[in-house]
């Protein structure tokens, strides 16, 4: 018999993660990591972008309503951004494919440290600005030709390979 949501009783953890999406557009991306933070005990989204679009009946679709409960934040301006992640983050990872970047399965995450894990838009990336303020970048060893994944999927990567280890 298939379980359905009210008869499955998975442990609930929350863990010092904030996700920040830096210019994350996708109406249904957005929807996405919601769920996805919801699912691996995310604190709290921080949805940043000069652009940024958040229509809730877009994402509701893909949230499945997590976006009702789990807290988030919206800081457009880029500056703004910079300014939080420099006064509430200890650790500060990107997830991106850089010239010094650490395989997910080799780095070292500190679990005592209140950290953000920022994921970049879906077609550039983590931007520029932000980029510098990242402690660490972590990439996702892949086999393929394609050197990238969707954001989403990444992100779902990482945040199930942090929590196996907490």
């Amino acid at each position: 018999m298939q379980l359905h949501h009210n008869n499955t009783y998975f442990e609930q953890k929350a863990f010092p993660i904030t996700v920040i999406c830096d210019g994350i557009y996708f109406q249904e991306n957005i929807g996405s990591v919601f769920r996805l933070c919801d699912a691996f005990g995310v604190k709290k989204i921080i949805l940043s972008g000069k652009n940024l679009v958040f229509s809730e009946r877009k994402i509701n679709k893909t949230s499945r309503s997590t976006h009702k409960h789990l807290p988030y934040e919206i800081i457009l301006d880029k500056e703004d951004l910079i300014q939080n992640i420099k006064k509430n983050y200890e650790q500060v990872i990107g997830i991106e494919i850089t010239n010094n970047s650490i395989s997910l399965h080799e780095f070292q995450f500190d679990f005592t440290k209140e950290t953000a894990i920022i994921i970049g838009s879906e077609v550039f990336g983590i931007s520029e600005e932000i980029l510098p303020y990242c402690e660490s970048t972590v990439h996702i060893p892949m086999y393929g030709k394609n050197s990238s994944m969707n954001v989403t999927h990444a992100l779902s990567i990482v945040l199930y390979c942090l929590s196996q280890k907490f």
